[in-house]
């Protein structure tokens, strides 16, 4: 308890001057005013983030946290639970799609099991952090003891600054769990209040029977579990997954130590929630990188005042859609700091 504490003590406001600086630059470049839309955005906050008016990147990486949801056993994804440890081991193998994305952009992928179900999985790479098999079925009784969520918020916090000190400088949220989009839609379901069918999709594919039993499960667990939407922890431990508390303390452990975080999909969006509600000035850390198929996903980004860079249709998870948008915020940083001004270039302005 006491990093989470103190993690959370830690975070603080981005250099609003740095972004300023960032912005007269960007408006002095060969360009109208305001024309790389988002790319201009992102430059702005990386800046004010970093308190430099000319950011910079090194070392990507991406964070996967891998766990399993108890929840599964009311038939709410079309997924056995067995898949989890196998695309785990898919994920160390390097045969997964995160992979091959991660090797395209140069980044790295971090592999946690923070709460599989399945006896621990043997590989030099992957980083045993269980802090227990799966989470009990919210449907019943709370997925978590306290305890139990802030040791996997922990886990999170304890990796990322391992690799902020290993010299990371943009960090990825990704996730593996069977089932995880049901917790995810109960944590978004208790923060916004919206009817649980407007924000509950299909997660691996269910068909129209298995949506509707996943519409009841979620709240049924809500009705049992009562969790407090002005109380985070309570939410995370009642109706959350060890996978999201651990990727809720990815989030915050960047932001404490100033380091841009680009949220993945829904479940990485559903972890940043909880995080965000712990500390809002966590927010300002944060990129979301994509709007994926979940109809709960662009509710809890626009909670957060949070705007998706791309429109891809995804639905995998992973971390994919966070790494594809590692290249555009790469271009952003070389926009500010490659192009010329309209002074450089003998280029008249509108003026």
């Amino acid at each position: 308890m006491e990093l989470f504490k103190r993690t959370l003590e830690s975070i603080g406001d981005v250099d609003q001057k740095a972004g300023v600086a960032a912005q007269c630059r960007l408006d002095s470049l060969t360009k109208p005013p305001g024309s790389l839309g988002v790319l201009e955005k992102i430059a702005v906050q990386l800046a004010a983030i970093q308190g430099n008016p000319l950011p910079t990147l090194g070392k990507k990486v991406v964070m996967t946290m891998a766990g399993d949801h108890g929840v599964v056993e009311e038939g709410v994804s079309a997924f056995p639970q067995e898949v989890t440890p196998q695309m785990v081991l898919n994920f160390l193998n390097q045969g997964a799609a995160i992979n091959v994305l991660s090797n395209h952009v140069g980044a790295r992928v971090v592999v946690t099991d923070v709460g599989i179900a399945a006896e621990p999985i043997n590989h030099p790479n992957l980083n045993v952090c269980k802090v227990r098999k799966g989470t009990r079925n919210m449907a019943k009784e709370a997925a978590m003891t306290e305890e139990e969520a802030v040791a996997a918020i922990e886990v999170g916090i304890r990796l990322v600054n391992k690799e902020i000190d290993d010299g990371a400088t943009l960090v990825a949220t990704g996730e593996m769990g069977i089932g995880n989009t049901t917790p995810s839609s109960a944590i978004l379901a208790c923060f916004s209040g919206k009817d649980i069918t407007l924000i509950t999709g299909r997660g691996t594919g269910v068909d129209d029977k298995g949506l509707s039993i996943k519409h009841k499960v979620i709240k049924k667990a809500i009705e049992i579990n009562q969790p407090d939407p002005s109380q985070p922890l309570d939410v995370l431990c009642k109706v959350g997954g060890l996978e999201i508390a651990a990727l809720t303390g990815v989030i915050l452990g960047a932001a404490a130590r100033k380091v841009p975080v680009v949220l993945d999909g829904f479940i990485s969006t559903a972890a940043a929630l909880v995080a965000y509600k712990l500390n809002a000035d966590s927010q300002k850390y944060m990129l979301a990188s994509h709007l994926s198929q979940e109809p709960g996903h662009r509710i809890a980004l626009d909670l957060m005042d949070l705007q998706a860079m791309l429109y891809l249709d995804l639905r995998l998870g992973e971390g994919t859609g966070a790494v594809l948008a590692f290249s555009l915020i790469e271009a952003a940083v070389k926009i500010i700091h490659e192009m010329a001004t309209f002074e450089e270039a003998g280029v008249s302005n509108k003026e």
